[in-house]
């Protein structure tokens, strides 16, 4: 077992840890290694012994034992334990499988979960672009974890109409400049950080202004963001 980013040999790619979440991108990081060392068809389908196989079947044994112990090397301790027992690669990557990935009705009400979370998130008072855009990110991406087939078109949809109403006239702008359907979540997260700049800029001005016009001194807050 193994509790961070390990390699076999300087010629072998890191094995990815798992840690008991984000199962879907690591099983697809380790079929990729399986399949770049020749191993995948032996870990996804295992193999039967028979005895007049000889030299054959030893090199399957081989072949195997090195897929186990790269599983057993990627599971995190609190994930060893629950394949320790487990003789073939094959059996270690079934029980994860099984455990993490889960059935098809568990699938469906995760993604049942997550497409409410996604509907009901919008942009909190006070919070930047960044960290509005970071949390949708992150329940899109776990949406695609579970295979929803979720388009850049309908999340960037879904973010225009959710942010604070001082973004009302970006919002307005970037719906009648742009085709919406080409528009990718990255460009959008772009043009809007940089209206965020702008606006922000903007109110630092106007306090200004009005401390001059009541004749105060400027705060040092304002001298700082100002500069």
């Amino acid at each position: 077992m193994a509790t961070n980013t390990t390699s076999l040999n300087v010629s072998q790619p890191p094995i990815p840890i798992f840690k008991g979440d984000s199962y879907k991108f690591w099983s697809t990081e380790m079929k990729t290694l399986f399949k770049s060392l020749d191993l995948w068809d032996l870990v996804e389908n295992g193999y039967v012994e028979t005895s007049d196989d000889g030299e054959k079947s030893k090199e399957n044994q081989k072949r195997d034992a090195k897929s186990l112990f790269i599983i057993q090397q990627a599971a995190e301790e609190s994930i060893f334990s629950r394949i320790a027992a487990a003789t073939t690669s094959n059996e270690a990557w079934t029980i994860l499988q099984t455990e993490f990935k889960g059935s098809s009705k568990v699938i469906t009400v995760k993604l049942q979960s997550l497409r409410r979370d996604f509907e009901t998130s919008y942009m909190k008072h006070g919070e930047t672009v960044q960290g509005y855009l970071a949390r949708i990110s992150s329940v899109v991406s776990q949406m695609k974890s579970y295979g929803d087939k979720i388009t850049d078109e309908i999340v960037v949809a879904k973010v225009l109409r959710s942010l604070e109403p001082k973004f009302d006239h970006v919002v307005a702008a970037i719906e009648e400049s742009k085709d919406l359907s080409k528009f990718s979540f990255d460009e959008l997260m772009g043009s809007l950080q940089s209206h965020e700049v702008r606006i922000n800029r903007s109110t630092v001005r106007e306090e200004e202004k009005a401390f001059q016009i009541k004749g105060e001194p400027e705060p040092s807050y304002l001298r700082s963001r100002g500069r």
